[in-house]
């Protein structure tokens, strides 16, 4: 704990994409009082014909109370 899920359309995304991704998570979650021996991330590619009904309306419409950051689409 913490554990972050990136779900994303899928594509081809680079070795050095996903760490910088990793390390500024890492970072930012560090910097919130987290040890960086308890957090883990994840890269979840959803393709985009599914992202309406595995993810937005699951975790971003019926849990937007859960959201601190709202999307604009």
């Amino acid at each position: 704990m913490p554990h972050v899920n990136i779900k994303y359309f899928a594509q081809p995304l680079s070795d050095d994409q996903k760490s910088g991704v990793v390390t500024a998570l890492t970072q930012a979650l560090i910097e919130a009082g987290w040890a960086d021996g308890i957090i883990s991330i994840a890269f979840e590619p959803i393709e985009k014909e599914d992202w309406t009904e595995q993810v937005y309306e699951p975790e971003i419409i019926n849990k937007k109370e859960l959201l601190a950051k709202v999307p604009n689409y």
